[in-house]
């Protein structure tokens, strides 16, 4: 368990230094221990698995102030142990179930007996700035509309592959928007000369 844990710091500060989410920002975790363990989705939940993989990722994660959010699994309709705080902050419908290894997930429930004030969300309502998914566990639906891939250096956790996006805001526009600040502050320049 010690060697998932290590991969588990290691991804998340990955996607970190790709992806410095700022304080405050909604991260969301689906996995499955199963796959991390090398079987099929739902045929072996292991607590300590998850437990190995959450002491890896929420350090790095909580020191910066980012909220997290773990899906549970098909059987609870992918709900979300979040903590209180971070429902009320994202106006988030808290919804009455508990999560257990074989309704919910190994992940979630680990979730859910380590936050300090777990609640149990229906949806993120797709305002998650970034995530990985360990296992194939389909986390897309509770990121912001633009997702972006990250591709890092860390492939698996366990024997499960993994994933990771991050999300940027919607470009908007036409034939005479730019998109960086370095762009607008040459377009404004050249306005300043008389440039077309």
């Amino acid at each position: 368990m010690e060697g998932l844990k290590r991969q588990a710091e290691r991804a998340i500060r990955e996607f970190l230094e790709l992806f410095p989410m700022e304080r405050g920002a909604l991260f969301v975790l689906g996995g499955s221990t199963s796959e991390v363990l090398g079987e099929r989705v739902g045929t072996r939940p292991s607590l300590e698995a998850a437990e190995a993989i959450l002491e890896g990722l929420l350090s790095p994660l909580l020191e910066r102030g980012v909220w997290v959010a773990v899906q549970a699994c098909e059987h609870l309709n992918r709900a979300l142990v979040v903590e209180r705080e971070a429902a009320r902050a994202y106006g988030l419908e808290e919804v009455t179930v508990f999560p257990h290894p074989k309704a919910g997930g190994s992940l979630a429930t680990a979730a859910f007996l380590r936050f300090r004030d777990p609640v149990m969300v229906e949806s993120l309502r797709a305002q998650a700035h970034g995530g990985m998914d360990i296992g194939g566990v389909l986390i897309g639906m509770h990121l912001r509309p633009v997702a972006v891939p990250l591709r890092l250096p860390s492939r698996r956790i366990g024997e499960a592959p993994l994933i990771a996006a991050k999300t940027r805001p919607k470009l908007v526009g036409g034939a005479r928007a730019v998109y960086t600040r370095e762009e607008m502050l040459r377009k404004v320049e050249e306005y300043r000369q008389g440039l077309p």
